[in-house]
């Protein structure tokens, strides 16, 4: 088979796989390569009538079987393998091809194959992918950035096998160098801030309120029908509705309270500490996960420290005020990961439209959600927008909800359930919305100290003094 398939998928764990199997879908004759032959007869086996799929043995094969200019899908696990897989291929590739790192690789890395490659002649794409295995096989929303003219030749294929919304297809340039791998890695962060989030909701209803499964997959199903609705709500009921076919408890009860995590959001963590951009929803999350890994320890802290007991009466309307907190918790994690976006496509350059990330992610991602149109609004009508939070109906519904979410997190410290995400949103908005904190004394103690000299709120910013002190 020579020069007949229009893109090589490598790599066809469950993600390449379907991603493959979606192209052919679509029309578009593609070759499969994975190191292992049980993947690709099993992606082989997968084909329906009229699909175009060749299995190649080898990366010379797979090669020789694309149009030029060849284009290779990689769906490899981050780090090395990419790097190992790339240079498989390189021999077997001329200048001006195009090489498609569809992983969750990190920005940096992306910044460097790109760079290396570039200087070789050729033209490489960070792509970001998300929505999972149904996503990839249905319609996942895709976040390529680097060459232009690469995204150009992709954009036939891409936007067919894309996610479709109102407003077109949830793909697009999202920008040059590591834009896309860098907006893919904070729609992770997000991610990780929603998913908390949840939790955090799911377990004052069990805790505080008392509620039943039923009750608690009930209340998220309602919720997902107003302003809340979003993929991670509507998956929510639906987990909390799902029987242990082994003991008949529900499903969730018997699933170890240990979170894992692929890094991604540790990532937007580190960046965010790199850029100085405060993400406290975030990094709540990310430690969330790190505390729950510690299972053994909190057994036994368990049985050592006590606290209140978290059931006990309640008010009347609290259920309507914990959807109210979930939301305005909510808003604060997309307006902390907009921003570090912002910061970073200041410093680097790379041209993002934050309105047509908010477009692409409204089908086939994880945090797709109703109010991403508000969002799209948002900064299509404002142009340039500081902070979410400044949108009149975002930072309005945060105005005039905020006693909820006060109560809210009230309550969870007087029953002593942790609330990490929810009172980090929380902090985050009363520390924005103040024009005056307290870090005038940490300045001071750093003088003092250090010698490390402070502004002065009676002269012209810019100008720096050292108090002698007593």
């Amino acid at each position: 088979m020579q020069d007949t398939s229009q893109i090589c998928v490598v790599g066809l764990a469950v993600m390449g796989q379907n991603l493959a199997l979606n192209i052919a879908r679509n029309g578009f004759p593609v070759t499969v390569w994975n190191r292992t032959e049980d993947l690709l007869e099993s992606t082989l086996a997968r084909c329906e009538d009229g699909y175009r799929m060749f299995g190649a043995k080898t990366p010379a094969e797979a090669c020789a079987s694309l149009v030029r200019p060849r284009k290779l899908l990689l769906l490899i696990k981050a780090g090395e393998p990419v790097d190992v897989t790339i240079a498989q291929f390189l021999p077997h590739l001329q200048p001006g091809d195009m090489i498609i790192d569809a992983g969750n690789s990190h920005p940096d890395d992306t910044d460097r194959r790109s760079r290396d490659l570039g200087e070789r002649g050729f033209r490489f794409v960070g792509m970001g992918v998300s929505g999972g295995e149904e996503g990839a096989l249905n319609g996942p929303s895709m976040m390529p950035g680097g060459d232009q003219s690469a995204y150009d030749e992709l954009a036939p294929i891409l936007t067919r096998i894309a996610a479709k919304v109102d407003d077109g297809p949830c793909v697009t340039h999202v920008g040059k160098g590591a834009a896309g791998h860098f907006v893919k890695m904070v729609h992770n962060g997000i991610e990780y801030g929603d998913m908390q989030l949840i939790a955090e909701c799911f377990d004052l209803m069990h805790s505080v309120l008392g509620m039943d499964h039923a009750q608690m997959a009930a209340t998220f199903a309602e919720w997902n029908e107003g302003f809340l609705e979003s993929f991670l709500v509507e998956i929510t009921a639906r987990i909390l509705r799902e029987q242990d076919p082994e003991t008949g408890q529900p499903m969730v009860d018997v699933i170890l309270d240990k979170a894992g995590q692929k890094g991604t959001g540790k990532w937007t963590s580190e960046i965010a500490l790199r850029y100085g951009v405060p993400v406290p929803t975030m990094q709540a999350a990310v430690e969330a996960r790190y505390l729950s890994a510690m299972k053994a320890q909190r057994v036994h802290a368990s049985q050592h420290l006590t606290g209140p007991a978290a059931r006990g009466p309640v008010e009347v309307g609290l259920l309507d005020a914990l959807r109210d907190a979930l939301y305005c918790s909510k808003i604060c994690s997309y307006a902390q990961g907009l921003d570090l976006i912002a910061t970073a496509n200041a410093d680097k350059e790379w041209g993002v439209d934050l309105g047509e990330v908010a477009r692409i992610w409204k089908g086939g991602c994880i945090i797709r959600a109703r109010f991403l149109e508000r969002i799209q609004a948002a900064y299509r009508a404002a142009g340039v927008l500081p902070n979410l939070l400044l949108d009149p109906t975002l930072g309005g519904f945060l105005q005039q909800h905020q006693a909820a979410w006060r109560r809210i997190v009230a309550l969870a410290a007087e029953r002593g359930v942790p609330a990490l995400a929810m009172g980090a949103s929380l902090s985050y908005f009363d520390s924005y919305r103040r024009a005056s904190l307290p870090q005038n004394l940490t300045q001071a103690q750093r003088d003092l100290f250090g010698a490390h000299t402070f502004e002065r709120t009676d002269r012209p910013a810019g100008e720096w003094f050292h108090h002698e002190w007593q």
